[in-house]
């Protein structure tokens, strides 16, 4: 499998990361446990979390989840601090960073973290506060790699002026919302930094919250899954286009709009692995073969045009 670094990171890992968002929200401990085993039996060991998912319930159950089988080796756990677990659990203040940490080792049941994550901006906070107390955690052993998420251009450059002057830790990963349909966000100024500085960009919302798996096609389709309320959006002139070609392109690749969306994402430069969750045993191997699926330059050009 094309096995891809977490920008200049030690982390090496196959083009997909497990959204960890549906545990212990649409999905419980054991549709929760085959998931997570058919996901390495396919190859795949990175794993996407955060403290704030179910308020940590996604932690809990991949903790569980770890302890059960005695993998802890095998895979790489990623997760995020920063929103809001509590009116005084919040943000990206050092103090607050060391305490996080402790709450998310004690419910993955492990004594380290691959990837921790800043899951979004904190202005109160100056990037050197948090950049010191991530350095203490991987002078610790606690942490491996740290990154950001929802962060902008102009706050990753500061932040890694800031590492390079004061020798500390770089957010080597950055998680910005990537898919067809939301392109805004990486395509321009965040892809061109991610391709010249290394930066692992790890999508999420990569089917668009589901919109892309094809199964949204009118109103009457939103009771299909909790996350059809957020489906209306996609609903125009734009949204029938993708999925028109997502259509076109899956039916020459035998292939469905899920499956083909992801092919595009991992295609794009600057992309590391997207991020993509599952509730079944079928949809991991539909992903699996999303990912591994190599799209014609044909293919890509009516993708990318159908979603202008």
């Amino acid at each position: 499998m094309d096995r891809r670094p977490l920008g200049r990171s030690e982390l090496v890992i196959e083009p997909l990361v497990l959204g960890g968002n549906v545990f212990g929200w649409t999905v419980e401990k054991d549709t929760g446990f085959a998931v997570l085993d058919a996901f390495v039996d396919e190859g795949f060991t990175a794993i996407d979390t955060a403290d704030v998912y179910g308020k940590g319930k996604s932690e809990t159950m991949i903790g569980e989840w770890l302890k059960a089988r005695g993998n802890r080796e095998a895979v790489h756990i990623f997760t995020k601090l920063g929103s809001e677990m509590a009116p005084d659990k919040k943000g990206l203040k050092a103090a607050y960073v060391k305490q996080a940490i402790e709450d998310s080792l004690k419910r993955l049941q492990t004594d380290y973290i691959d990837l921790y994550q800043s899951h979004r901006p904190d202005p109160e906070t100056p990037h050197e506060e948090t950049l010191e107390a991530f350095d203490l955690l991987i002078r610790a052993g606690k942490v491996r790699v740290v990154g950001s998420s929802n962060f902008t251009p102009k706050m990753i450059e500061e932040a890694h002026q800031i590492a390079v002057v004061k020798s500390l830790p770089r957010y080597e990963t950055e998680q910005p919302e990537y898919n067809l349909y939301d392109r805004s966000t990486f395509e321009g100024p965040l892809q061109d930094s991610a391709v010249k500085e290394e930066i692992g960009i790890i999508p999420y919302f990569s089917s668009a919250a589901g919109f892309l798996t094809g199964k949204y096609r009118s109103a009457k389709d939103f009771n299909k899954s909790p996350r059809g309320t957020r489906m209306e959006k996609y609903l125009n002139d734009k949204g029938f286009r993708i999925l028109e070609a997502l259509d076109a392109v899956g039916k020459s690749n035998d292939a469905t709009p899920a499956e083909v969306s992801l092919a595009r994402l991992v295609a794009q430069p600057g992309v590391s692995a997207p991020i993509a969750s599952a509730t079944s045993v079928d949809q991991v191997k539909s992903l699996a073969k999303g990912v591994r699926l190599k799209l014609s330059d044909a293919d890509l050009k009516t993708l990318t045009e159908a979603g202008k």
